[in-house]
């Protein structure tokens, strides 16, 4: 293990997100500080954590890009990449349980390219989940609650433009990790048809 205090907050998460345990993982979202909801407002692209969780690589390989939120009660908690662009889907039409259950079969190239169809199947353009502020381990921080699911993705502050979130999963018992980066947001919301994507054109 390599010695958080030899690093900055940023730094440090770099290394984590080479591989890490959980613990580490943990330990070093323990260290930062809370997010204030309208911290999180805005576009942000994400990436996971990886610390051998079901979930490492999962949402990824099926073309999840980030995170979108317009208000605390107008949030997209899955904006995913497709052939075409950029779209919002129903996390409730997601079925996140088996993808955990079957992990390795769900990784192999045919099933990503059906999985990849499915989701695109749950396009929305309504908001489905909520931002609050709420306690977990011991620190009360910018959650986000899913309107369908029983999940909370706890979000810490790394700096002005990068947090760390864990996803707090009724039905998984081991916390997911993952990492939030701040960018441009180019229209008022996410819609639910896929738009074009170019270097002049960034993901809403």
């Amino acid at each position: 293990m390599v010695s958080d205090s030899k690093f900055a907050p940023a730094d440090r998460l770099r290394v984590l997100e080479q591989r890490a345990s959980a613990e580490e993982a943990l330990a070093f979202f323990d260290r930062c500080g809370p997010v204030r909801m309208e911290e999180m407002l805005g576009c942000w692209k994400g990436s996971g954590v990886p610390t051998g969780h079901p979930f490492d690589g999962l949402l990824e390989a099926f073309g999840w890009h980030g995170k979108r939120f317009r208000t605390p009660d107008e949030t997209h908690p899955l904006v995913f990449e497709g052939a075409t662009g950029f779209f919002s889907a129903n996390p409730a039409l997601a079925p996140v349980s088996l993808a955990v259950r079957f992990n390795r079969l769900v990784r192999t190239r045919p099933i990503r390219v059906i999985g990849r169809r499915l989701v695109r199947m749950a396009r929305t353009s309504k908001p489905r989940a909520r931002l609050r502020m709420m306690e977990y381990r011991g620190v009360v921080t910018a959650t986000m609650t899913y309107d369908a699911l029983p999940i909370n993705d706890h979000f810490r502050r790394v700096d002005a433009d990068t947090v760390i979130g864990v996803m707090d999963f009724r039905s998984i018992d081991r916390p997911f990790l993952f990492v939030l980066r701040r960018e441009p947001c180019q229209d008022s919301k996410v819609q639910s048809t896929a738009r074009p994507t170019s270097a002049a054109h960034r993901p809403p």
